[in-house]
């Protein structure tokens, strides 16, 4: 009697253990079930919001294909198919080269930008400057030059362009150019002076060397002028 009842004990302990392990299964069982009812209400309302969406698409395209239709036949459509899969090679070097040329405009444009930033400060700085209405001005000068003069007097300037520029030259040096700035500086102040214009006032200058020796020199001009104009 005793020793059946470690024996039934030990079967009820058994068969408890796989009641558990029979309901852990169940249990298990019911939340792949239910999970999966969940992916097919998922899916179901996906494809609910997508029907119009395909819908809408598919008669678009309907639309857009009776357009079309006259013009484009199933055949055009393989043989331009064809004609790519043939030219795949040309395609890839294609894109491959816009590739480059997109990635040479990205290193350049930081480059582009600051050139173009220092361009438009030096503009800016020379328009400050006035050189711009400078040249404006100059272009009005030599629209009055151009209109002002005859083919004529064109023609003859060509002629002696080379000889104004010697004069130009001559008069221009710096021994020149003090000669003319110091007697202009000078006469502007003697002309403000009262001038004395008696025989007595004359003769008293003519005793002054450096009067006498202007005197002199203008004499030597007047004489080389008077050389040139010599009749023939």
């Amino acid at each position: 009697m005793n020793q059946g009842m470690p024996d039934l004990n030990q079967t009820v302990l058994e068969l408890n253990q796989k009641i558990d392990a029979l309901t852990r299964q169940v249990d298990y069982l019911i939340e792949q079930a239910q999970i999966s009812e969940r992916a097919r209400r998922e899916r179901s309302d996906l494809l609910e919001n997508m029907m119009p969406i395909a819908k809408d698409a598919m008669k678009i395209a309907s639309d857009q294909f009776e357009e079309i239709q006259d013009y484009l036949k199933v055949e055009d459509l393989l043989r331009f198919f064809k004609k790519v899969a043939r030219h795949r090679p040309q395609l890839e070097m294609m894109f491959d080269q816009i590739d480059a040329v997109t990635d040479l405009v990205n290193i350049m444009d930081p480059i582009m930008k600051e050139g173009t930033e220092k361009v438009v400060s030096v503009l800016t700085d020379l328009e400050q400057k006035g050189y711009f209405t400078f040249g404006r001005s100059g272009m009005r000068i030599v629209d009055n030059i151009v209109t002002s003069f005859s083919e004529e007097d064109v023609n003859r300037l060509g002629d002696n362009v080379v000889l104004i520029l010697n004069t130009v030259k001559d008069m221009t040096q710096p021994e020149i150019m003090t000669f003319v700035r110091n007697t202009l500086k000078v006469a502007e102040k003697e002309v403000e002076k009262p001038v004395n214009t008696s025989y007595g006032a004359l003769l008293s200058q003519m005793r002054d060397p450096v009067v006498r020796r202007g005197l002199a020199l203008t004499l030597r001009v007047l004489r080389v002028v008077g050389a040139q104009a010599e009749p023939k």
